[in-house]
């Protein structure tokens, strides 16, 4: 694609975390995570998202080493701010590495990153990252506050949380869900202005992507545990270009 269609198209990142959810509830070697990721990248994915949890839930060190190796499209390798985090990261050299909050006891990532309340630690975490030529995210709410603290640390992107967007419209509460999307939206316009490539990600759907995929500032989408539940009835691969499909209508690019 060449041109404005280029310039308005929106990657997609697809996690395969939940592949790994799977192969774990029986203790086997199946499904394979890396398998998962080459179909993903055959069906048109621009990349690969893969959360490596200090509980090991899902993804494992293995599969982190062998997706880091095993894939022709980047690597998004999103974790907390730990230090044993920053020593795989430093020996992975992944494309990019999006930070996120993390505690055991939550199912999934409930919120953003608190990076004005961290703001001096976060900025020393990630210089070794950025010396590498990692490009680190930080996972956050549509705050300015937490917009403008990314923008202060030397953050390449901002990833904007859209599960809460994303649970209003599930829910039906839709008057309550146009307030959300027009803080992301405001959010997105801000980070955009501060130099941030913006990407968005958490609880997308067929259902509620096209408003998210229209927001002009936004380059990427990482959408995961929809795409794998939706590829036991589809397949991946078509589950995929499907939602490439409603993204690639949501900027106008389908004629």
């Amino acid at each position: 694609m060449a041109g404005a269609a280029a310039a308005r198209r929106l990657r997609l990142g697809i996690n395969i975390d939940h592949v790994a959810t799977v192969r774990n509830a029986r203790g086997s070697a199946w499904p394979d995570p890396l398998r998962a990721a080459l179909l993903a990248e055959a069906a048109g994915a621009d990349g690969i998202t893969a959360h490596l949890r200090e509980d090991r839930r899902h993804i494992r060190d293995a599969d982190m080493d062998a997706l880091a190796a095993g894939i022709g499209i980047p690597l998004n390798f999103e974790c907390a701010a730990t230090d044993e985090m920053q020593a795989i990261l430093l020996r992975l050299k992944p494309h990019a590495a999006c930070l996120v909050p993390e505690r055991r006891e939550e199912r999934t990532t409930e919120g953003g990153l608190d990076v004005a309340g961290d703001e001096a630690r976060l900025k020393a975490y990630i210089a070794p990252l950025r010396d590498i030529g990692t490009r680190v995210s930080m996972f956050i709410g549509h705050s300015p506050e937490q917009i403008q603290a990314s923008a202060r640390i030397g953050a390449a992107v901002v990833e904007l949380h859209t599960g809460h967007y994303s649970d209003l419209h599930a829910e039906g509460r839709l008057a309550e869900a146009e307030v959300e999307l027009d803080a992301l939206r405001k959010g997105a316009t801000l980070a955009h202005s501060l130099g941030l490539e913006v990407h968005a990600g958490h609880g997308l759907t067929y259902a509620n992507v096209t408003e998210i995929a229209a927001i002009p500032e936004l380059v990427e989408l990482n959408i995961g545990h929809f795409l794998i539940g939706e590829a036991i009835f589809l397949g991946l691969g078509p589950a995929i270009e499907e939602m490439r499909r409603r993204m690639d209508d949501a900027r106008g690019l389908l004629s």
